[in-house]
């Protein structure tokens, strides 16, 4: 291997690329959680740490539905059957072979989700000017969405913006039903979060009840809600999944939680290093600390790739992959105690590395990694 300055350099050009594949996009809905519409959207996002949250809801859109739906009918887009206002494409042919009706406004003058659709892919292509718009939303939708975009593109409202729709899968409980409370309700988002964030206090509270009470609610929280995330992306988007806080919880096996605790042992260990900034060649003598670097070189490709093909599940993977990586590294190639100081500060430097890599690509899912654990 080359200097441990060319793996550092292979690294951030990894990240550069990782910007790089990540275009102007504006996304929309989630995965099938069944969500009641009185949850707070915003609410949900500040318990989860999302960043850079715009939230528009469909009321934002109601002043301009009237303005929708006379453009189109003026278009001649857009005509009145049966005392509804519809638009019809040869596209898409029903059973009857005749064109499927997207009504836009409906015969006593209310207007549905085709209408504040239409509106939303207005905006987001004529004024945020984005490069890609991505649905997150189940897969029965999809022809929905079709019709959608096709008739704001006949529209002219689709300019230089590519709408995506990112069909997920359905989140179920442990018999493989949708979830629901005792009485047959839906379960909302909200209460999930709630539970994971209370589950992963009693953790937390029996696992380390040498830390304060403010040190240990802050990693309850930070594993709460990093085990959810986790859980819905390392499983591909269309693919539904089981939602089972024992197992999102648990510290063994691809959960969000193991990354936590490898990223915060790796801290610990660098701890006990005495803070050593590493300038020399990093040396690849065992097997182990070759599969290693070879691991972290593929992190701006497969960070590449998840940007392109929006599949999270992938990076999530690859961290996976990562930590029990370094876990075998570390098991087969003494750190603190090496044979030599050059041996040592070189095998410091894949751990150093190696967390850096497993913080980044936690955050890239929007989930963050605890000091301790």
């Amino acid at each position: 291997m080359a200097a441990g300055e060319t793996l550092r350099s292979a690294l951030a050009s990894g990240s550069r690329r990782c910007r790089e594949a990540t275009p102007r996009a504006c996304g929309c809905g989630t995965r099938s959680w069944s969500c009641r519409r009185s949850t707070s959207t915003r609410s949900i996002a500040s318990s989860a740490c999302c960043s850079r949250t715009t939230t528009s809801g469909e009321s934002s859109y109601n002043d301009e539905l009237a303005e929708i739906c006379d453009t189109l009918e003026a278009k001649g887009i857009a005509v009145m059957s049966d005392g509804a206002l519809c638009v019809f494409q040869d596209e898409f042919i029903g059973r009857d072979d005749k064109p499927v009706p997207l009504i836009i406004r409906k015969s006593d003058g209310g207007y549905g989700y085709a209408t504040t659709d239409l509106a939303t892919i207005r905006h987001r292509s004529l004024d945020l000017h984005a490069d890609r718009a991505l649905y997150v939303v189940g897969a029965p939708q999809n022809l929905h969405f079709r019709m959608v975009w096709s008739a704001a593109d006949k529209a002219g409202w689709i300019k230089g913006t590519e709408p995506i729709h990112v069909q997920i899968g359905n989140v179920v409980g442990p018999d493989g039903k949708i979830l629901r409370t005792r009485s047959g309700d839906l379960i909302s988002l909200q209460f999930l979060v709630d539970s994971a964030l209370e589950r992963a206090a009693q953790v937390v509270a029996e696992s380390r009840p040498d830390l304060s009470d403010e040190e240990r609610a802050t990693i309850a929280h930070q594993v709460g809600i990093g085990s959810i995330k986790y859980a819905d992306l390392s499983v591909s988007h269309d693919s539904g999944y089981t939602f089972d806080l024992d197992r999102m919880l648990a510290l063994q096996g691809n959960t969000g939680p193991y990354l936590q605790y490898a990223t915060a042992r790796i801290r610990s260990i660098l701890s006990r290093a005495d803070g050593v900034e590493f300038a020399g060649q990093v040396v690849l003598a065992e097997p182990a600390e070759r599969a290693l670097a070879l691991r972290l070189l593929d992190f701006g490709g497969v960070v590449a790739e998840v940007g392109e093909s929006l599949e999270p599940h992938r990076l999530a993977s690859y961290l996976y992959d990562l930590a029990t990586t370094f876990t075998a590294f570390y098991e087969h190639c003494p750190v603190l105690k090496a044979e030599d100081a050059a041996v040592r500060d070189s095998r410091l430097a894949l751990c150093s590395l190696t967390r850096k890599v497993l913080v980044k690509g936690l955050s890239l899912l929007g989930i963050e990694s605890p000091d301790q654990m």
